[in-house]
């Protein structure tokens, strides 16, 4: 098999699954209201695939065999490969505008760097590093979908370890049998749930536990498919409106991609779907397994993301006739500054590549980790331009329906833009309300402040861990040795 088509995908996903979402349990996550949008929406991604025009772009021959897969799946080992995998990215997400984050291009790179860097997780024994090989391969063959869930419930922030009573809550091993572990307990933020094929188990860079005997249950990472017996899914309330068309809410109706607990009640886990098992150092140290390849997606949704926002601010400053303001223009101008810098850490990390694990080239992560620093920081910021920009507009826009309705007439008078007629100042004016007031927008940001984890935890890692840190302290040093020679008559006359 290689490169899936829509309708294999929806297909996938009437596997009898748990997912409960707002008290009911969802039968079919393609025709539930609240949850088909988004189904529809990845959809259409693998349907790009099957494009004539963009089959070079989106797709990659398997070691000449004439299958395709890919370009996500592709483990770089030159700059052309990363240059091509970042224009894959780069298509997906300019079709949603950047807006789906956990597109399924997210793990395909982050499983693509693990299988090339198998002998991190042979650490733990031969057949780990041998799964994850197989699974990778898999992956790519049968171009899955796979979303992951990070963190134990939110219990106690304070540690990033189990603490006591999260026996009783947290996700972890409880006993061995011939055929595989049995998992009992929950993980939290596994985005995208209702509409992956598998779910990975997998450490998060922010929580490290400590190398103790009592962290061994909770440091695994594996793999299983979503209708696994005992696996189910509470899902967080939908931000997409009973009824809602994609004219009135353009982005919660068609990219809610929703996030979900996943809950294990006593799940077995075959061994072969194992890639750690009871190892605390593995689980600390996971960012071993390939620097990079974790941050190279979002950094590309990234970009996607900034460069529609701004895209938006523009249409609506000249709708209704405010581009020439210089406060507008500077409004603009910081959109603009945001989105450069965005793309150059993303040029930059892919020109100055460094080597991988098993041979591969890696966009270097000391500038695609500072882009998220940056970007969950200035994200914000973009949306707020963007109602400044809409003002008041944003809050009287009407529906789809009154276009048509019985005042039509009316909404076609006093609605419409110094440059646009009413039907298109309402459908623009929809759009950055969705993007920038909705829940939708709330949520957008929590997620890029958190999607990676604790931004706090991986700020004081940052910093601690910073590759220049000697070099530079000493360069200051070495500055004021100079200055005391100089005053001692050592400097050049």
């Amino acid at each position: 098999m290689s490169l899936r088509t829509a309708s294999g995908f929806l297909d996938s996903l009437r596997d009898g699954r748990e997912v409960w979402l707002e008290g009911e349990r969802v039968r079919d996550v393609t025709a539930h209201p609240r949850l088909a949008g988004a189904a529809r929406t990845i959809a259409e991604l693998y349907a790009m695939q099957h494009d004539p025009a963009l089959r070079e772009r989106l797709s990659a021959d398997l070691d000449g065999s004439g299958e395709r897969i890919g370009w996500s799946h592709v483990q770089p080992r030159t700059r052309d490969d990363l240059r091509r995998r970042r224009e894959m990215i780069k298509c997906w997400a300019d079709v949603n505008g950047g807006m789906l984050g956990r597109s399924p291009d997210f793990m395909n790179v982050m499983f693509a760097g693990y299988a090339a860097a198998h002998e991190y997780f042979a650490q733990g024994g031969a057949a780990y590093g041998d799964n994850i090989r197989r699974y990778h391969d898999r992956l790519r063959r049968e171009d899955l979908c796979l979303t992951h869930t990070l963190i134990h419930p939110q219990r106690d922030r304070a540690t990033a370890a189990p603490v006591a009573g999260d026996e009783e809550n947290a996700a972890r091993a409880i006993r061995e049998t011939g055929a595989g572990a049995v998992i009992r307990g929950a993980r939290m933020l596994a985005t995208l749930a209702p509409f992956a094929d598998e779910l990975a188990v997998v450490p998060s860079i922010s929580r490290f536990p400590p190398e103790t005997e009592e962290a061994k249950p909770f440091a695994l990472a594996f793999c299983v498919p979503m209708a696994t017996p005992g696996l189910r899914f509470v899902c967080r309330k939908s931000l997409t409106p009973a009824g809602a068309s994609a004219a009135d809410y353009p982005l919660s109706a068609r990219m809610d991609e929703m996030d979900a607990v996943a809950i294990f009640d006593d799940v077995l886990v075959p061994w072969e779907r194992f890639f750690i098992y009871r190892n605390p150092r593995l689980v600390a140290r996971i960012t071993e397994a390939g620097p990079g390849h974790t941050l190279v997606q979002s950094a590309i949704k990234d970009l996607a993301k900034a460069e529609f926002l701004l895209g938006l601010a523009y249409n609506l400053a000249e709708s209704i006739n405010v581009l020439q303001f210089p406060n507008v223009q500077n409004n603009i101008r910081e959109m603009i500054t945001v989105t450069e810098m965005v793309r150059a850490a993303v040029l930059a990390a892919e020109a100055d590549a460094v080597d991988g694990p098993g041979g591969t080239l890696v966009p270097n992560p000391r500038y695609l980790g500072q882009e998220r620093f940056y970007f969950l920081e200035a994200f914000p910021r973009l949306l707020e331009i963007v109602r400044t920009l809409g003002a008041g507009g944003l809050m009287m826009t009407p529906a789809a329906a009154d276009v048509r309705g019985p005042l039509a007439a009316d909404v076609a008078r006093y609605y419409q833009a110094a440059s646009l007629p009413a039907d298109r100042r309402i459908a623009l004016f929809a759009l950055a309300s969705d993007a920038a007031c909705s829940g939708f927008a709330g949520r957008n940001v929590l997620y890029e402040r958190f999607f990676a984890g604790d931004p706090w935890r991986l700020g004081s890692l940052a910093a601690q861990r910073y590759p220049d840190r000697a070099a530079l302290s000493e360069r200051v040093w070495d500055f004021l040795r100079r200055a005391r020679e100089w005053d001692a008559g050592a400097g050049p006359p």
